[in-house]
């Protein structure tokens, strides 16, 4: 995945948004138990039909309840970026760090339809 230029446009700026839901999954917690997370694929702006991005991960939360496998439904978010790749103290690891753009603080859920998976 490259850098996502629609979201990076769009830096700082809150806006309603579309997308479906791909898959529920697990991420490992920091010095507690797993968090629950949601894969969402086909992001697009919900006012201009412009895709934003393949695909974004969540963690799940309030905003995502109802939610299931398939689901279409419209949220309101913030784009803003964030340092991807490892950061760590140990060498073994040469991936490039980078700079890429995500959506945050995801509310105002309504959903749309559920999609045949």
């Amino acid at each position: 995945m490259g850098k996502r230029r629609e979201l990076e446009k769009r830096d700082g700026l809150r806006f309603r948004c579309q997308a479906v839901v791909d898959r529920f999954g697990t991420k490992p917690g920091y010095r507690g138990p797993p968090v629950s997370t949601i894969l969402l694929r086909n992001v697009i702006d919900a006012s201009t039909g412009n895709l934003l991005t393949d695909h974004l991960w969540f963690t799940t939360g309030k905003w995502s309840s109802g939610l299931v496998v398939g689901m279409s439904f419209q949220f309101d978010a913030r784009a803003t970026d964030y340092i991807k790749g490892y950061q760590g103290h140990r060498e073994v690891y040469d991936a490039p760090v980078s700079r890429d753009w995500k959506l945050e603080r995801p509310t105002k859920t309504v959903i749309m339809r559920e999609e045949t998976v």
